[in-house]
C-alpha cells in the first residue's frame, strides 16, 4: 500500500523556522516527482515547492529564498526547510509524489500528482 506521512507542523512565531517531512511506505520517493503543497483557510491548493529524480527543484514566488526542498534517498523522506515564516505561511501543508518526471510546468500543480499524504498543520502568529 502506497503511502505518504507528513509531519513536523507546528504553530510558531512569525520569523521562527520549521522543517516538515514525508516518508514514504510503498513507494520509492528516488525516482519521479515530489512536491510540497499548502492550502490556507478558503483557499485552494498551492504548489509550494518540487524536485524531482535529478534534483531539479521548483519553487514558488512566495516562498522562494525562505523554503528549502530537499531529500533523503535513503531514508525515503522529502522535506521543506521553512525558514522566516510569515502569517501568510498558514496552511495544511501536503507532500505529494508521482512516478513521472513532470515537466516545469507542472511540477506546481496540484492535478499533476496522484499520490498524496494527509496534511500538517502549520500555523505562524505575528
Amino acid at each position: 500500500q502506497v503511502q505518504l506521512v507528513e509531519s513536523g507542523g507546528a504553530s510558531v512565531q512569525s520569523g521562527g523556522s520549521l522543517r516538515l517531512s514525508c516518508a514514504a511506505s510503498g513507494y520509492n520517493l528516488s525516482s519521479g516527482t515530489e512536491g510540497w503543497f499548502r492550502q490556507a483557510p478558503g483557499k485552494g491548493r498551492e504548489g509550494v515547492a518540487s524536485i524531482d529524480e535529478f534534483k531539479d527543484i521548483s519553487y514558488a514566488d512566495s516562498v522562494r529564498g525562505r523554503f528549502t526542498i530537499s531529500r533523503d534517498n535513503a531514508k525515503n523522506t522529502v522535506y521543506l526547510q521553512m525558514n522566516s515564516l510569515r502569517p501568510e505561511d498558514t496552511a495544511i501543508y501536503y507532500c505529494a509524489a508521482d512516478l513521472s518526471v513532470l515537466g516545469w510546468n507542472r511540477r506546481l500543480r496540484e492535478d499533476a500528482y496522484t499520490v498524496w499524504g494527509q496534511g500538517t498543520q502549520v500555523t505562524v502568529s505575528s
